[in-house]
This record gives structure tokens, sequence and C-alpha cells, in this order.
């Protein structure tokens, strides 16, 4: 979608009937749109469908947008200057409203009066019990036409600010403006993006009428062709522009051969491995040598829930590289996470006779100048740290394969520096991600990598149980917490705030930690606490203290969600769990089930929760499959607010929705393949416009220049 057009749509929207420099200059700062061009960008976010009429008896559902037809009843004004406020009772057939609006009293106190034959629009609330709607849109119904005749049935809806609301740019000033331009423009002002064969392949509209139609639809069936138009383009583009950066790498980007499955591989395999692998294990270490072994930099995204023993497999890659010549990197994103990879991991590599070292900011002086010699020399055979193992003065002799975890928590800078430490040929890559990301997205985020998914969880493994409970069963709750606490077992209680908040009904951490205190009384029981406002050694102080069994309780905010491997922990209290998404709330829960020992996770809740807090409660409850849950979440929330991934801000996807157009993407995809397969370099004239579409500027966001 970068095809150069008319001048026109570049032009500053100044010049735009009804804009002027003050607006066109605040619509610069709000929502960054500075061309008509980029007026058209900004799409509608939803669509009211304006020929559905209720009645006031029919309308309860608090927050709903609502459409009636009937009659002002009264109208009053209280206040005065700026305080000013129009009220009204509208009533129909089956009942009473009130109508308040807060600005533009003046004006309207001119145009609303008693008798008058309206049609309302608005959001519905609820004031002294009343039905209330406040600033609704007023429409005075015509006594000369038939009062169901619309302009339209759909109605757009635009995205506004406070600021631009005041200045007549709301969701109506906005829907003007667009339609003033497009009233004004013809074909060749967009012109098509896509070849013919694509749209007859598909049976897509042109791009013109696509523009014209998501803006102003005549119908459902208009919106929906020209809504599966962009949202095809959209994903197409991301496809096409990931699968051509992956095969120019795999052209491009020599890897080294990691040819021998040698002596210290087999070594742990046969000795050190302290379970039979899962048959999902297998199948990912046969992923990566086969990767290792072709001489092309590997790239690989290793998915796995909580527990799947994702380390195992890093373990076995970088006793590959080991067998081969190769030193390894391990970077984690926080110092007790790398911590955990280094205890486990270093006593199995001492015990076959291999040296594992470890680097972050706290080790300094002697210690650290003799790690960074040995590893110049080639002594260590694995460095595993945090970001510390990318600073300059590491260096390594052969650096043959770095293992990133938490794949999201590291920019891309930082795993660029990583392969400058290998010299001319880069090291294979290898990242590892807990967070379970439904195919469909994992396609679309890490479209250029290689995808493996440890599916399988290891036997020994007793399934979480997890409950949902309320207030009411505190009681019932905390003898639960000291019978656990009585076998040995540790705790940890999750709270969403830290402090209080007055618009959020929320119990928070340190009203909490009080109540656990008189509860739990030291020195019977001892209670550490851990949030992202203490200073990173004090955190790092109290984990230490329940990582190694001095706390029994460890209340804390999310800061626990990644990393932390207690296998003496068993139970997992999130209070307000309504307020967590689905996978954050799994991967707190994650946080337990670690031993051999039954887990629990006790989701505490309000009393009132919505259809959505509801369904993820059942959610969490039904299953401990991260992959089922992650399809949940996507299909709930949308790909906005996935947790843990290369989220909206990188997508910027305007139409598509992924949890929607699952088919759209898939045909998106194959097609893409297809035609880099034939066409690698896109010179066939059918591809002219497709290799337009990579080279676009992408700045504009996935769907480009219009103008």
């Amino acid at each position: 979608m970068h095809a150069a057009g008319s001048k026109k749509l570049m032009e500053e929207l100044t010049y735009v009937k009804g804009v002027g420099p003050a607006k066109a200059e605040l619509l610069k700062k709000e929502k960054q749109i500075f061309t008509q061009a980029d007026m058209l960008l900004d799409f509608p976010f939803r669509y009211i469908d304006r020929t559905q009429f209720q009645t006031v008896k029919e309308i309860f559902d608090e927050g709903a947008h609502v459409q009636l037809k009937g009659v002002i009843k009264q109208v009053n004004t209280t206040g005065v200057a700026r305080k000013k406020r129009l009220n009204a009772i509208f009533a129909d057939e089956t009942g009473t409203l009130s109508l308040i609006w807060f600005q533009g009293a003046s004006r309207l106190e001119k145009v609303i009066r008693p008798g008058l034959r309206v049609i309302i629009f608005g959001r519905l609330g609820f004031f002294n019990r009343q039905k209330t709607l406040a600033h609704p849109e007023l429409e005075i119904i015509d006594p000369t036409t038939t009062d169901n005749k619309r302009k339209t049935g759909l109605q757009p809806v635009y995205s506004s600010t406070e600021k631009l609301n005041s200045r007549g740019l709301d969701t109506r000033g906005i829907r003007r403006i667009t339609q003033e331009i497009i009233s004004k423009l013809n074909v060749q002002d967009i012109p098509e993006t896509l070849p013919e064969y694509l749209l007859n392949k598909f049976r897509l509209t042109s791009k013109f009428e696509a523009i014209k139609a998501i803006h102003f639809p005549i119908d459902n069936m208009q919106l929906e062709a020209a809504r599966k138009r962009l949202a095809f383009e959209e994903l197409f583009e991301m496809q096409l522009q990931m699968l051509f950066r992956m095969t120019s790498r795999k052209k491009l980007l020599k890897g080294y051969v990691f040819k021998e499955v040698g002596h210290y591989f087999n070594t742990y395999f046969n000795n050190e491995l302290p379970f039979e692998l899962t048959g999902a294990q297998k199948r990912v270490i046969k992923e990566i040598r086969k990767d290792t072994s072709v001489g092309i930099q590997m790239n690989r995204l290793v998915q796995g829930d909580v527990g799947s023993g994702k380390t195992i497999v890093a373990v076995m890659a970088i006793l590959l590289a080991v067998d081969n010549g190769f030193q390894s990197c391990m970077m984690a994103p926080t110092e007790i996470l790398a911590s955990q990879h280094f205890s486990k991991i270093s006593e199995q590599f001492k015990r076959i006779g291999l040296r594992a070292e470890f680097l972050s900011g706290t080790v300094k002086g002697k210690k650290r100048k003799q790690i960074l010699e040995d590893l110049d020399k080639g002594d260590v055979n694995l460095l595993i740290g945090t970001h510390a193992v990318i600073e300059d003065p590491v260096v390594f002799k052969s650096l043959g394969l770095v293992i990133i975890d938490e794949q999201h928590r590291f920019g891309v800078e930082q795993r660029a520096k990583l392969w400058k430490k290998a010299g001319s040929i880069p090291p294979h890559v290898m990242v590892m991600t807990a967070t379970p990301i439904p195919r469909t997205l994992a396609m679309t985020l890490y479209g250029d990598l290689d995808i493996s998914v440890i599916d399988e969880l290891p036997p020994r493994r007793k399934p979480i149980k997890t409950t949902q409970t309320r207030d009411k069963y505190r009681a019932r709750l905390n003898s639960f917490l000291k019978s656990e606490i009585a076998k040995g077992r540790q705790i940890y209680v999750v709270y969403p705030l830290i402090e209080e908040s007055a618009k959020l009904d929320l119990s928070n951490l340190n009203d909490g930690y009080e109540a656990l205190l008189g509860q739990f009384p030291r020195p019977q029981y001892q209670i550490g606490v851990v949030h992202g406002k203490m200073k990173p050694e004090d955190k790092d102080y109290e984990m230490q203290r329940f990582v190694e069994g001095r706390t029994n309780i460890l209340v804390s905010t999310t800061v626990i969600e990644v990393g932390v491997n207690v296998p003496n922990a068993s139970v997992m209290v999130i209070e307000n769990a309504e307020r967590f998404g689905l996978s954050q709330l799994h991967q707190l829960r994650g946080r337990v089930g670690r031993g051999a020992e039954q887990s629990h996770c006790i989701l505490m809740t309000g009393y009132k929760l919505t259809k959505v807090a509801r369904k993820r409660m059942e959610i969490m409850c039904s299953t401990n499959d991260g992959f089922v849950i992650a399809d949940e979440d996507l299909k709930l929330r949308g790909p906005g607010e996935i947790e843990g991934t290369r989220q909206s801000g990188d997508l910027e996807l305007k139409v598509a929705n992924l949890a929607r157009d699952i088919e759209i993407l898939q045909a998106a995809r194959k097609i893409a393949k297809v035609i880099l397969e034939r066409d690698p370099e896109l010179t066939h004239p059918d591809n002219l416009l497709i290799k337009k579409l990579i080279e676009g500027d992408k700045k504009r966001g996935l769907l480009g220049r219009i103008g």
C-alpha cells in the first residue's frame, strides 16, 4: 500500500472544508494526522447500526450504547457560565430517562424544548438508580418525513481525545471531515496496490472501494468486503516482509556447522539426565540438531509452558556446541533467573568436566577479571548472565551458540550486540519463552523465526489444582494455608496494586500484608514482601530468603511472574484475580507446581464479575494447558493485550484482528510463500506491485501510504 497517488491526498488538512489551521494543528498533536491520506487511514474502531431502536424499558446494561425514539418532556438548566448544565427528561411509550449535558448547554437550550420528537443515542448510565444518558447525540425528527428513513444504517465511530472533543473534533466532527475528503475522491487518488491476479484469486474489492466503504459502508456486507480486502493486504504485507527476511537471511547468513554429536552430549544424556526426556523435548532437540548441521545460522524460537523442560533442551544444544569446539552464552532478563540457571547447570557441567561461569553487574574485581580472561582464552564453555554478558569487555574465543531466555525482555539491539561477539559468522540463536503464544500469533510475531513447541509436560508433574473463591471464605483459606506451612510448604500471595487507589476498590499489597501479619504472627511465621518500587538489592534479598526456605509466605506484586523456581512453593493465592489477564494469571500459577507435591492456585475474586472476568476464571479452573489459555486470551482480549509478546506497537494492525482473521492470515502466508518460491527477487512484471509493498516505508504503519 505504498503506491504514489494524487498530490491531493498528501496536502495538509488545513484546506479541507471545516478544518482550518487551528483544528489541523490539534489533529497533528493529538492523533498524528498530518495529511488527508492520514485522515483516511484513521479508520473507525467500530460501527453503530443506527437502524435499530430500543425502548426505555428494554435497556438496562450499564455502559452499552443505546438508541431510542421519543419526546422531550421537560428541560431545565442549572448553574452559570462554565458550570452551566442542561437537564432534560426523555420519554417513550414504555418509560422515561434523564438526559444531561455538561458542555454546550447555552447552545443546546436554544434548540431543545418540551414536545420535541427526537432520536437520542448515547451510552447508558445510572444516577440515583435513574437511567441516564450523558451528552447523548440528538437528532430532531422532521415531522414531514418518515421516522425510519436514515441516511445510513452503519455509522462509523472514531477515536478522539478530550482536547479534540472540546474543539468539535469528536467522532461526529471527524466523521464530517472524512466524509468531505471522500466525497472529492476519484479512482486515481487511491491507486491499486495488489496485482490483479491476487484480487481475482481471493475475490477482493479494489483499494479505492475498500477505503471508501471502511468509513461509510452501506450495509454489513459492504463493510465486511472492505475489511477483508484491507485485512488481507495488511497481513499479506507482514508475512511477505517476514518470509523475504527469512529467505534472505538463510541465503546470506552462513552458520557454524555442528557436525559432531560427541563425548559431552552423550555423557550428559546417559549419566546426568535426571529423567527420561519427553517426546516433545526429543523432537525439538532433533530440530536444533538439523538447524546447526547445515551451515546456515539457526534462528529458532522454543515455546514451552512453565515446567515443560526448555532448560534441558537448551543444555543439550550447548553440549552440541561444546562437542564441536564452540562456546555458548545464555542470557536471562533478571539476575535471580540467571543465577538459578547457573546453579542448576554449573553443577552438572562440573561432573562431566566442563566449565560454566556466571556474569552480572554484581560480579566485580578479580573474579570478574579472571572470568573475562578465561573466556577470551576459550577456557569457559558456557557463560550465563544478565545483559552484562553483552558489554564490550566480554570477549569470546569462539562463540557458536546464544540462548536467550524470555525473549520479549530483550531488544533487537541487545541481540545484535551478542551476534557481533562471534566474528564474521554469527552464532546460532535459540530464544526461549514460557509465554504460550497461539500459533496464529506466533506466525505473525515471529514469522521470521523457525518455531518449536514443547507441548508436553514431564510425566512426574501433578497438574496444579485451581479454584476460585471469595472473601467470605477467608477463614477457611487461612486454615488451609497454615496446614500447608505445617507440611513444610511455602506460599505466594500476589496483589495487583501496591498503593490504595481511590478509583479501584482493590485489596492492596500493604493492607494485605498487615492482615496476613494478624493471621500469621511472628516468630511462628515469616512473611516477606516484594514489589516493583523496592530497590533491586532489597528485592533480591527477599527473593533469596524465599528461595532458601526462610520465608513461609511471600507477599508480592507481579514482579515474581517470570523465572523464579522454588520447588517447595505449593500454593499461589491471587488476590483480585479478576483484575489480571488470562496469560498473566497462567504465568503466575506457573510459579508453583515445580516440585513433586500437589500444588494449588487460589483465585480470590470480588462478588461482581463482568462476563469476561467470569469466563477467565472458568477457563483458569478448567485447564492447565498454556496454549489453550493463550488461544482463549486472544479471543477474549484481542492481540493488543496478549501478555509478554512483541505486541501491539510493533504490530500496528489497523484493520486485521488476529483472533478473527485466522483464515485470512493463513491464506496470506501461504500465497506469500508460493510467490517468493516462484519469484524470489519479485522481478516478474505481475509482482511489481508486491515488490513495492516490500520496499515501502514501514514507518507509515502496515497499511502504508495511500496518497
